[in-house]
C-alpha cells in the first residue's frame, strides 16, 4: 500500500488514504477483506488492476456488507444498518416471536448536521 502512495492513518492503522491533486482513494483493510472508495472511478479500477498484478483477486462489486454492518445506499446519501445482527442476536437468544415494548423516543427523530471546522487528522 505505501508502496502504491497510499499514507496509513495514525488513528486507525487499517486505513489507507491516497491523495493526488483531486483524486482521493480510502482503502480500509481487516483480514483479507478490503473496502475500496475514492472520487475517481479510473483511479479506483487502476488500483484494483496493481492488486491484482501481486494478489489473486476477487472484487464483490459496491459493498453491501462489512462485518455486519449493512451499506444501504439511497438518493440523499448511504446509510449503515445493523439489523441483520440485531436479529441474528435476538434469535440466539430465542426472543424472535417476543411482543415489542414501547421506547421512550421518537422513531424518526432527525439529527442535525454538524457545523464549525473539522478537526484535524492526528
Amino acid at each position: 500500500m505505501k508502496h502504491y502512495g497510499f499514507a496509513q492513518s495514525s488513528s486507525d492503522h487499517s486505513l489507507f488514504t491516497l491523495q493526488r491533486e483531486r483524486v482521493q482513494l480510502h482503502v480500509l483493510v481487516y483480514v483479507d477483506d478490503l473496502v475500496i472508495s475514492g472520487n475517481d472511478n479510473a483511479t479506483i479500477k487502476a488500483f484494483k488492476l496493481y492488486l491484482d498484478a501481486f494478489f489473486h483477486i476477487k472484487d464483490l462489486g459496491m459493498l453491501k456488507y462489512f462485518l455486519v454492518i449493512e451499506v444501504a445506499r439511497h438518493y440523499i446519501g448511504i446509510f449503515l444498518c445493523q439489523r441483520k445482527y440485531a436479529l441474528d442476536i435476538i434469535s440466539e437468544v430465542g426472543l424472535l416471536g417476543a411482543k415489542p415494548a414501547g421506547f421512550p423516543m421518537d422513531q424518526h427523530h432527525q439529527l442535525p448536521l454538524a457545523k464549525g471546522t473539522l478537526l484535524p487528522d492526528p
